[in-house]
């Protein structure tokens, strides 16, 4: 019996929690469905991550507004994919924050994204109607952009590919408190068809040297202690490097991109099958990988139709 593409199956509601990490530090979390960051400074509000449409969207400025009646004035986006980006019209934000790299890949592969997504995880795109386009960044920074929310000191960092070529975090350094969109993740399976294989868990290991106490991964629970950030990081790298192995040894051995995916996910499955979104990953991710273990380096852009095309062939 097949299965049911990528995440169109998966159409029950996720019961939603509106976390305090500190004071005027918040994440909203939904059973392993994309994370939002909430931070509240002297003179406004800034979001991290936006949500798939402007209806989600107001879910989190619902929750937003028991808290604070602050303007919020800035949405930091973590990376390009749509299911993150494409509700940042309904905050009505003086600033759209994004990394050089994540601009560019909006730029290149947007539109694609925002089609392929869709498709992808129905659920997610209640309400896709309401998108008024893509979603484009008005400020757009190198290697580092510090935000002063009145005393409220913010470092919206890139510190190197991995999940995308673009990933941003949000850093608040008096707190100990980041924001890792899908650099890091808990309890749900890495998705990796735009990453960097060799790059990413150098990336978390800059990741790991900020120090951070608390930590609001791309998807899964808000981690609580340090102990719990890097159980997460070492988790994601395990993940990372388990998946390389596997795929680099059959690409050097040249089996075909079907026979890597079947020893992969036999390999890895009885490990982290039991994460969220393990199975709409896998075949995007094996993909990926393939790509760039055998030279690659810039992923292929995702579309509605090569992802149809892509699962039949692995999945059949």
């Amino acid at each position: 019996m097949a299965k049911a593409f990528a995440s169109q199956a998966d159409l029950s509601e996720k019961k939603t929690t509106f976390d305090k990490l500190g004071d005027g530090l918040y994440c909203l979390t939904a059973e392993g469905d994309p994370n939002s960051g909430v931070i509240v400074g002297d003179d406004g509000v800034m979001v991290v991550d936006a949500r798939a449409t402007p209806v989600l969207a107001r879910e989190l400025i619902e929750r937003i507004r028991a808290v604070t009646d602050k303007p919020i004035k800035y949405v930091v986006l973590s990376h390009y994919h749509a299911v993150r980006v494409l509700g940042a019209s309904a905050y009505g934000a003086q600033h759209i924050i994004a990394s050089q790299g994540t601009y560019e890949l909006i730029r290149e592969r947007g539109q694609q994204d925002f089609d392929s997504e869709a498709q992808r995880f129905p659920r997610l795109f209640r309400a896709v109607e309401t998108v008024p386009g893509l979603t484009w960044p008005t400020l757009v920074f190198d290697r580092s952009l510090t935000i002063f929310m009145g005393k409220r000191e913010v470092q919206i960092l890139h510190l190197g590919k991995g999940h995308t070529k673009g990933d941003t975090v949000a850093w608040l350094p008096k707190e100990k408190v980041l924001f890792s969109g899908d650099l890091v993740e808990y309890g749900a399976a890495p998705y990796c068809g735009d990453a960097h294989f060799r790059e990413w868990p150098e990336t978390l290991e800059k990741v790991r040297a900020l120090g951070a106490e608390k930590l609001v991964p791309g998807r899964g629970d808000a981690l609580m202690t340090s102990n719990e950030v890097n159980r997460a990081i070492d988790g994601t790298q395990g993940f990372l490097r388990e998946m390389t192995r596997e795929v680099e040894a059959g690409v050097r051995a040249g089996r075909k991109l079907k026979e890597v995916y079947d020893a992969a996910y036999k390999a890895m499955a009885p490990k982290y099958g039991q994460w969220v979104i393990f199975e709409h990953c896998q075949p995007f991710n094996v993909s990926r990988c393939y790509d760039e273990m055998s030279g690659l380096e810039h992923p292929r852009i995702w579309t509605a139709e090569r992802d149809v095309e892509m699962w039949k062939s692995l999945q059949g």
